[in-house]
């Protein structure tokens, strides 16, 4: 499903968010190699799981052609800087729902971008009639859980122990929903 393109100008950083398209694969690709080896958010350490150009290329498609799945990308000095997807099921006892992940590089967090992506993606999925999106966040990323209950997100269960980090050490995961309203 497509969405408009909007121009946002928020701490003096002009960028753009719109939906993603299959020529951006290749920047999609470096970009979510950068933003997993610059934070221990992401579930991937840097080059795990990596998805080269062609695989994002059919991603970006494939998103495209269902109304239960959206990718949008932010452009900002004309690079992608980050990107949101929110992922249905096919699946008709999963259908009334979508999965939500973002991402920004490093240097341009404290901008919005993060919130701005989510914020579409939320008006998307009530516009689409999804009653809900969920999503999945290390504990210590305080200042996300912060933002997702802002628009709505509630705490429904802690994963314990769930994820390993490179101090050794083991990290709760906390999962969220959001109803539509």
């Amino acid at each position: 499903m497509l969405i408009s393109e909007q121009v946002y100008d928020i701490k003096g950083l002009n960028y753009v968010i719109r939906c993603a398209q299959p020529d951006d694969a290749d920047h999609l690709a470096e970009v979510r190699l950068q933003i997993d080896g610059e934070t221990e958010n992401m579930d991937r350490r840097r080059g795990e799981a990596y998805m080269d150009p062609g695989g994002f290329a059919a991603l970006i498609q494939s998103d495209q052609d269902n109304p239960t799945n959206l990718f949008l990308v932010a452009e900002a000095n004309e690079r992608i800087v980050g990107y949101s997807r929110c992922e249905g099921s096919p699946l008709s006892r999963m259908a009334h729902k979508v999965e939500f992940g973002v991402g920004v590089i490093r240097d341009y967090w404290g901008h919005g971008i993060g919130r701005q992506l989510l914020d579409r993606s939320v008006a998307w999925s009530d516009e689409a009639g999804i009653q809900k999106m969920t999503l999945h966040v290390i504990e210590t990323n305080v200042k996300a859980i912060d933002m997702y209950k802002k628009v709505g997100f509630e705490i429904e269960g802690v994963l314990k122990r769930d994820r390993l980090l490179t101090d050794g050490n083991y990290y709760n995961t906390i999962v969220m929903g959001r109803f539509r309203l």
